[in-house]
């Protein structure tokens, strides 16, 4: 890097960074699209086979709403089964709750809390099926598929914080338009979907999701009378408190019985008064209770376990006359199958961009016809989803009004292309169909030809539905990999000036640890465990540094030739006994390394495939709230000790010390007092904890920018009056005074003082924001940070220093992970991103979130403002020039991060263009790279943060003119000390 001049080097590594966010956004724009829809919504012609559009009068969809009702019911030929819905939606809620596992019941303690649901699934007078749910699984996007039956974006994930209005057709826009009342209760996000279509609403904030109490009082409030009025046809409750049960206290927590009891209770309320009490001619009524997705152990969701995935499908109010409990718990659907069914049942056209297939089941109670017929219906609305999709797809001469041709004969087997396959499929079901139509004139038709046309039709929409499902996920190739290319330039870019020779051991393993990484990311299965290869590979990391640390201590007192020699190699001198000490210290140093690493790794089982292992953290949430908060102020009380101990090894004893103490202890101690005040209240959100929090924020900003600020105008430099008041070659005492006048310690001095005041800032934030179990962890970060810091200051110059930022990457990754974070969108912590916020802000929350899910990598990337004085001011450089002693200052801790992530970011995009036909793109591999995407936002973040106060602490002193005439005279000092020896 020597042969560079630093404004050459800052031009080409910000344009390797502009370069590479070009090349990211490009390569997830085109690998995440936005999902193909088509315009407009369903009509008159959803009722006519797809070569009849054309056909149509457009000016029937511009009816009266009445008219509209009245036209859809007579072109359907299917009697509406209900003319009023109560959509119950209980967020996060697994079907396994209700129904059972694998043909087994749910648990005791949850057929105790749901009495009456359970009743009515014992009697037939409920059907329940496992509804499969599309990853991501949240909110937002679910409700989407639920009323569309659309394959939502897969990052609708990201926009689940910041909903905007559904433009595409909707079960709820189709109710709008033939003139249905609807109303709202609950989550404000159906609110945000559809502005306007609701005559009374009352929306509730979902992500308060400490509150497990009051978000569902809000709902059930105006339930009953809501019930008892007749002014709407759609009702909708969406339950938020067993999702923020969920979050809080897992699967397992003491509040889910209660809380499926108080559901149970909302059930019974509406089948009594609404199901139970109508009479024939007033109407009937369906009560359809649903999931949105379902939870982790931990109650987390966002992934594609089975666990989040499988929500429920409740239909209460269809008599099935089914006496087996089993056949009624054990059905599985999809999802997106709720929209085309409810249309159908209730009357109007399927949503134009459904890809769901009717629950057949469902329909048991009408006469073969009309069966026959919803299935035709459904069939013609995945048939112009294929034309429009498949351009190569032509199905012959399809009859307009019906598949009555009597040229129509003969089924055939259906192979070769998607497109030829697809075709015949539906030619089969039609001419089934046709057949037994003919039939039924006749007074022929059997039962035979009737179940063989609904299995056609049947097998056709499966295989059609699956298709239009996966082709969600088509994705532009050219531009991929365009993208691509342009994210390996700052790759290349940061690497270029490597040195490549002469490599030791601990160098030559770093290299090795990123080509294991690039290696790992084409297993599926490696990258859900991936935090085995970060835990294991920082460990050796530190075995090695304890190896070379260890072959340099001394067996006796007088010490071999040899010995000398290895010690000068490591010192730059002849072993003292003060250097013989500082080897030892190293060697505890690694100690505790090893250690702390070895208790994160255990703390959290993390991954995909054995978190219900044993932990740390689950024996200590098993022990009780009351030693999981004894935990946290031990832990609290430890980190401002830690963090005031670094601050007392700053060798300049200035009087700003007590005060920067002072204000982080303030800060801590807040912290811990809202830990005894606010831990155990089920209300998080309360305006004292809020306030409480907010005023956490505050101080710890305002003493760390005022620290940033004001600390370098603090360090006044007197280098010409030492040097004129001293002359170099009188005494040895003037050496000793070296770093008490020279511009580059007062340097060294301002910036390890700012880069701790960071670390306690960023502790401390953590404490507040981290899960309580997560306290002892981010002690431990911060012990390792100081251990590093020091072998490292111990270390010399000898070791280049690109392995040793590469080890504090490799610290920050295994922390991120010994956090609890995973390749999963499940394990993102939402309740902490929301602590301190009296009202929902997306950009508030978001930052939030950001700071809670990348703590550790963050920690490491600032803490480099403290190595940046630990290396440097150990020789001063020869060459005086400001670009020459920044590019000395921050090559290394910017570049060598910079450079990591390149690699990383660079080759699993690779890895996922490769795997955008993979079994599990969506699954495993997409959200690794929305990780990725945020680690490399997080790198950005944390560079620019120490770029910034490495080139302003700097820009103090060399605008005194300081830096260039006090190097002069360290030199000269430096110069005569090698005489003195």
């Amino acid at each position: 890097m020597s042969s560079m001049t630093c404004t050459r080097l800052t031009l080409l590594a910000f344009a390797g960074v502009i370069l590479q966010l070009f090349g990211l956004c490009l390569f997830v724009f085109g690998f995440f699209p936005v999902k193909r829809a088509l315009p407009g919504f369903s009509g008159p012609e959803s009722y006519h086979a797809p070569a009849c559009d054309l056909l149509q009068n457009r000016s029937e969809i511009s009816r009266p709403p009445h008219q509209l009702r009245s036209l859809y019911q007579e072109l359907s030929g299917i009697p509406p089964s209900f003319d009023r819905l109560i959509l119950m939606v209980i967020d996060g809620l697994p079907a396994e709750f209700v129904l059972g596992k694998d043909g087994k019941p749910p648990r005791k303690a949850f057929v105790e809390a749901m009495p009456y649901t359970q009743s009515l699934l014992a009697s037939g007078k409920a059907t329940g099926y496992h509804a499969k749910a599309a990853p991501p699984t949240v909110t937002m996007p679910r409700l989407k598929a639920i009323v569309s039956g659309a394959i939502a974006g897969f990052l609708d994930v990201a926009f689940n914080f910041n909903t905007q209005a559904l433009l595409d057709d909707n079960l709820l826009g189709q109710f709008f338009s033939i003139g249905w009342k609807m109303v709202m209760l609950g989550d404000e996000t159906w609110l945000k979907l559809f502005p306007g279509l609701f005559i009374r609403h009352d929306g509730v904030s979902s992500f308060f999701v400490k509150d497990t109490v009051e978000v569902d009082r809000n709902v059930s409030r105006h339930l009953a009378n809501e019930l008892s009025r007749d002014d709407w046809n759609l009702l909708v409750l969406h339950y938020l408190g067993l999702d923020h049960v969920g979050h809080v206290g897992g699967r397992n927590s003491v509040l889910m019985a209660p809380k499926l009891a108080e559901m149970d209770e909302i059930v019974k309320m509406i089948h009594t008064s609404t199901i139970l009490t109508q009479e024939n001619d007033q109407g009937h009524t369906l009560l359809m209770v649903v999931s949105d997705h379902g939870m982790t152990e931990n109650g987390n969701h966002g992934g594609s376990s089975f666990e989040e995935t499988d929500s429920l499908a409740l239909f209460i109010g269809l008599s099935n006359h089914v006496s087996d409990y089993a056949s009624v718990t054990q059905n599985t659907v999809h999802q997106v199958d709720i929209a085309p069914t409810l249309a159908l049942l209730l009357g109007v056209p399927i949503p134009k961009n459904s890809v769901g297939v009717m629950i057949s089941e469902t329909f048991d109670l009408l006469k073969d016809d009309h069966q026959l017929r919803a299935l035709e219906l459904n069939s013609w609305q995945l048939l112009r989803l294929l034309l429009a999709q498949l351009s190569g797809i032509s199905c012959g001469n399809i009859p307009c009004n019906s598949v009555g041709d009597s040229q129509m004969s003969g089924t055939s087997d259906c192979n070769g292309s998607i497109e030829k396959t697809l075709c015949c499929l539906y030619m089969n079901a039609a001419v089934l169909h046709s057949s037994w139509k003919s039939k039924k004139v006749t007074e022929s038709n059997s039962w035979e030809d009737y179940s063989n046309a609904i299995a056609a039709y049947d097998k056709f929409l499966k295989t059609a539905s699956e298709w239009l499902s996966s082709s969600a996920t088509d994705k532009p190739v050219g531009l991929l990999a365009f993208g691509r290319s342009l994210s390996c330039r700052q790759a290349a870019l940061s690497h270029q000036n490597n040195d490549m020779h002469g490599w030791l051991l601990d160098e030559t393993f770093v290299i090795g640890v990123i080509l294991i990484l690039v290696i790992s990311m084409t297993s599926s299965s490696m990258v859900e465990e991936e935090h085995y290869i970060w835990h294991f590979m920082t460990s050796t990391l530190f075995l090695l540094l304890l190896r070379k640390t260890a072959q340099l201590l001394p067996t006796g007192s007088i010490l071999s030739e040899e010995q000398n020699r290895k010690c000068k190699f490591q010192t730059g001198s002849i072993l003292s006994e003060e250097q013989n000490r500082k080897c030892k210290f190293q060697t505890c140093s690694i100690f505790v390394l090893v250690i702390c690493g070895r208790v994160m790794r255990g703390w959290h089982q993390g991954g995909v495939n054995w978190t219900n292992l044993p932990d740390i953290s689950k024996w200590l949430e098993q022990a009780g709230s009351d030693y999981v908060k004894s935990i946290q102020l031990v832990s609290g009380c430890l980190v401002i000790c830690f963090g005031l101990y670094s601050l007392s090894l700053f060798e300049s004893k200035k009087f700003f010390l007590p005060v920067v103490g002072f204000s982080f202890s303030i800060s801590a101690l807040l912290v811990l007092l809202r830990i005894l005040k606010f831990q155990d209240k089920p209300i998080a959100s309360s305006n004292g904890a809020t306030l409480l929090a907010q005023i956490i924020y505050a101080v710890l900003a305002i003493t760390t920018i005022g620290i940033f600020v004001t600390l370098p105008w603090l360090m006044p430099i007197r280098i010409s009056k030492m040097d004129s008041n001293h002359d170099i070659n009188s005494s040895s005492s003037v050496l000793s005074g070296v770093q008490d006048v020279c511009p580059w310690l007062e340097l060294r001095d301002s910036l390890y003082v700012i880069g701790w005041a960071y670390i306690l800032c960023w502790c401390v934030l953590q404490l507040l924001l981290q899960q309580p179990i997560n306290s002892v962890p981010i002690l431990l970060l911060l012990v390792e940070i100081m251990s590093i810091m020091l072998y490292f200051s111990y270390e010399g110059q000898q070791r280049k220093e690109w392995v040793e930022v590469s080890a504090l990457y490799f610290l920050g990754m295994a922390g991120h992970f010994a956090l609890g974070n995973s390749n999963t969108l499940a394990t993102i912590d939402v309740a902490g991103a929301f602590i301190g916020i009296s009202n929902h802000s997306t950009v508030l929350s978001g930052i939030l979130m950001f700071i809670i899910t990348y703590a550790s990598p963050m920690l490491v990337l600032i803490s480099m403002v403290v190595y940046m004085p630990v290396k440097s001011y150990l020789v001063i450089p020869q060459k005086t020039d400001t670009g020459h002693l920044l590019k000395r200052m921050l090559g290394f801790p910017c570049l060598v991060p910079l450079g990591l992530n390149s690699i990383l970011l660079t080759a699993y995009t690779i890895v996922l263009l490769l795997m955008r036909n993979h079994l599990f793109v969506w699954s495993v591999f997409s959200p690794k790279y929305l990780y990725v995407c945020g680690f490399t936002a997080c790198i950005y973040v944390g560079v620019s943060l120490v770029a910034a106060t490495g080139i302003y602490t700097y820009s103090k002193f060399a605008g005194q003119g300081n830096i260039q005439g006090g190097h002069s005279f360290c030199q000269r000092l430096l110069e005569n000390k090698e005489a003195f020896s």
